[in-house]
């Protein structure tokens, strides 16, 4: 998926407000730009980090530069979550990932009991319902997910497994917006509820799938399968 056409680089002075980040730009300059990210962005907000930002076109927003992506020692990550769901429909409909057949239709932002999980498919194998998280945490080449508690997370994952309960299959994928890394894991000395809730329902048989994404200062797209690096049930591969 391409960038907005208006970039720039610059480096990143701040992170706070949770959606707020201050940037130095070439001519010493300081520009206020949105961040859309609700995590902590735990390892990739370093200040004096190299970063990308993009210029919205709409002119109501108040901050019209938008905090795409920071560069770490090892490569670009992508911290744009607002961008995850793109990237993975992209991979979907180009049939990079391939995880679940043939799909023959793909329905965004489904309402599951109290949540809303990403995506509905109808596949060849029947209907897939998908949850989608973003992942820009790692360490020692394994890529960790969430870098903060994350209730919310929580209780997708327990909507996944209510739809399996009801005959659909419920699966979740980790996007990995980073190169550096080789397989993917729960953070679960961040989260423990987390990653005892998905080792849970992993074992119930809700899917669990990991893709690592190509990040470029221009462009982010869906490069390949990560495999999952931590022991629980055993589950086959779709």
């Amino acid at each position: 998926m391409q960038l907005p056409p208006i970039r720039q680089q610059g480096l990143l002075l701040r992170r706070y407000k949770r959606f707020l980040a201050d940037v130095r730009l070439d001519d010493g300059s300081t520009l206020t730009v949105h961040c859309p990210n609700s995590g902590s962005m735990r390892g990739c907000s370093e200040p004096g980090s190299p970063v990308i930002i993009s210029r919205s076109d709409n002119p109501k927003r108040k901050y019209p530069w938008t905090l795409e992506m920071v560069r770490v020692r090892t490569g670009w990550v992508g911290v744009n979550t607002a961008l995850t769901n793109r990237i993975v429909r992209e991979g979907l409909e180009n049939g990079t990932i391939d995880s679940f057949g043939r799909i023959h239709s793909i329905r965004p932002e489904v309402r599951v009991g109290d949540s809303r999980l990403d995506f509905s498919l109808e596949t060849d194998r029947g209907e897939v319902y998908l949850e989608v998280k973003n992942c820009s945490l790692a360490k020692d080449r394994i890529a960790l997910f969430p870098d903060a508690v994350t209730s919310r997370g929580t209780r997708h994952l327990r909507e996944l497994d209510r739809v399996r309960e009801e005959g659909a299959t419920g699966a979740l994928l980790f996007l990995v917006q980073r190169s550096d890394a080789d397989c993917f894991a729960p953070a679960a000395a961040i989260d423990p509820l987390y990653a005892r809730t998905r080792a849970e329902v992993r074992a119930r048989g809700v899917l669990v799938l990991a893709w690592r994404a190509r990040v470029s200062p221009a462009a982010v797209s869906v490069e390949r399968r990560l495999p999952l690096c931590f022991q629980d049930s055993p589950q086959p591969e779709p």
